[in-house]
Parts: C-alpha cells; structure tokens; sequence
C-alpha cells in the first residue's frame, strides 16, 4: 500500500466531514434567518408599519419610553412617568397606520 493513497483518502474523508458540517450550519443559520425574517414581517404587517430597520428600532424605542414611563409610576415619580409614556406613546403612534 502506498502511503501517497493513505493521505488522499484521509484528506477526502476529512474534506467530506466538514463540507457536511458547513452544510448543515449552513442550512440551520439559514432557518433561523427566514424564521426571524417571517416573524418581523408578520409583525410590521400586524401593526401596519414598513418593515425597515428604522421602523422596528423606532418600535424598540417607543416600547422602552413606555416600559420606562411604567417603571416610573412604579416608583411615585407621576411627573416623570407620565412624561414618559406620552413620549412613548407619541413614537408609536407615529409608527402604526
């Protein structure tokens, strides 16, 4: 057995393992993107807004303001609340139709 031969078909079995484990991520990455994808567009779809990156970071912004206007009320800061969930408030009816 020629020793030239060893190392070709160690090559190709290892050449073959990690074409088949890049296929596989490759298709799981790919998954999880179109699962991601589908999700904000029925979300933008949902709420009638484009579904741009700036929308969904305005949609972000919008939920923290409210998310801290509640945290505020919460602590006996009514002035600070309500300037926060009027903010808040105020973001996302800019962003839904």
């Amino acid at each position: 057995m020629q020793a030239g031969n060893v190392f070709e078909w160690l090559g190709e079995a290892v050449g073959a393992a990690l074409r088949y484990l890049v296929e596989g991520l490759g298709g799981l990455f790919g998954s999880v993107a179109r699962a991601g994808a589908q999700f904000l567009d029925g979300l933008s779809r949902t709420l009638g807004m484009n579904p741009t990156l700036l929308g969904l970071l305005a949609l972000v912004l919008g939920l923290a303001l409210l998310v801290a206007g509640v945290r505020a009320l919460l602590r006996r800061s009514f002035v600070g609340g309500a300037i926060y969930l009027l903010l808040g408030l105020w973001v996302l009816s800019g962003l839904i139709r």
